[in-house]
């Protein structure tokens, strides 16, 4: 006898799905794409000595006015630091305790700290070296980064690596000059413009905020333009260098204006387009505070108001790697979590670059 077994029909492209656990097959489910993880600023702060210079004391000492000087830089005063055997750590040191103690984070947990600075407390140890000791930040890597004015934002670029690899957690870059130590008090043109100060920042992981895009720059063949001439193991410190006053700035003013304009303005932009960013996406433009014709003349060429442009030469001058961080610690109140900032800088070897980040908190 012939058994007949009915077969099931089912329409067209209409099968059932089978059952997973009959089968033995399991669904696989694609991993979701984590975000990458960046270096994000989590916390800044700024020291500036309490001595200050200003535009009638200089009128005093070279023939000058404060007319002329704040038509020309934007500049009204800026701080010295005086005292007897202190030196740019101790202005960096001021920074980093205020830092450590604003984000609760204690000396043990740092990782790695950085110093931005032209002019070192020593050509050894470091001036990181010293800033760890005094803050009580033992047995971590700290290194010095020679930029000139461009020190903060390639000792920023720098930390961003080992946040980003996962090698630290923790990070600090400061970025401190005590320019007063190399300027001539007799030559109208440098005397005007520097002043000293510091700024340390902390640097941790995050997969939401920080540091996007950074692009570094440098031409040698801008040496003759702005330098120290002696002092170096080219021109070693003799009684005839002293004499001739070859430990000071020397800077032609023209040429650098020149150069810092077009720079500034074209690490900037690049970072834009990199980013495919248009100027009313961009919060705030962190400048090198050198010259305020320069930085109007960077947000110009980005479009942006000058409402988007952090300003403090008035206050402080140009404090060279300290700028950055001393902008970033003044407008602090008024940045948001979220807010995209570039930071572009320029400085002497030639050296120019610049950042683009998303800041990583709001207001405290």
């Amino acid at each position: 006898m012939r058994i007949l077994l009915s077969r099931r029909t089912h329409p067209p492209g209409n099968f059932p799905k089978p059952n997973s656990e009959a089968s033995g097959v399991s669904k696989i489910k694609k991993p979701l794409r984590k975000a990458p993880i960046r270096a994000a600023i989590t916390g800044v702060f700024g020291y500036v000595p309490p001595d200050v210079l200003t535009n009638a004391e200089l009128a005093e000492m070279v023939d000058t006015s404060d007319e002329w000087i704040t038509e020309r830089t934007g500049i009204k005063e800026r701080h010295i630091l005086k005292g007897k055997g202190l030196g740019t750590s101790h202005m960096g040191a001021e920074a980093v305790r205020g830092l450590l103690k604003k984000t609760g984070t204690a000396p043990g947990d740092v990782d790695l700290l950085i110093c931005a600075t032209t002019t070192p407390d020593f050509v050894f140890p470091s001036s990181a070296n010293l800033i760890c000791d005094m803050c009580g930040i033992r047995s971590v890597g700290s290194f010095d980064v020679q930029a000139a004015c461009s020190g903060f934002v390639y000792a920023l670029t720098i930390g961003s690596q080992f946040i980003e690899t996962g090698k630290f957690r923790k990070i600090i870059v400061v970025g401190a000059d005590k320019m007063s130590t190399i300027i001539d008090y007799t030559d109208r043109a440098t005397c005007v413009l520097f002043g000293d100060g510091a700024g340390a920042v902390l640097l941790e992981p995050s997969r939401k905020f920080g540091i996007i895009d950074t692009v570094l720059h440098s031409d040698g063949a801008g040496m003759p333009h702005l330098h120290q001439k002696a002092g170096g193991s080219r021109m070693p410190p003799t009684a005839e260098t002293v004499a001739k006053r070859l430990h000071y700035v020397h800077q032609e003013g023209a040429a650098v204006y020149k150069f810092a304009v077009a720079r500034m303005a074209d690490v900037a932009t690049e970072l834009m387009q990199r980013n495919r960013l248009t100027s009313d996406q961009v919060d705030w433009l962190v400048p090198h505070q050198a010259n305020r014709r320069i930085i109007e003349a960077t947000a110009e060429r980005m479009k942006l108001d000058p409402k988007q442009v952090m300003i403090t030469i008035n206050k402080y001058g140009n404090t060279t790697a300290a700028t950055i961080p001393l902008c970033l610690w003044d407008y602090e109140s008024m940045l948001k979590a979220g807010d995209k900032l570039i930071l572009a800088a320029f400085g002497g070897g030639f050296t120019w670059g610049g950042a683009y980040l998303t800041w990583a908190y709001d207001p405290r």
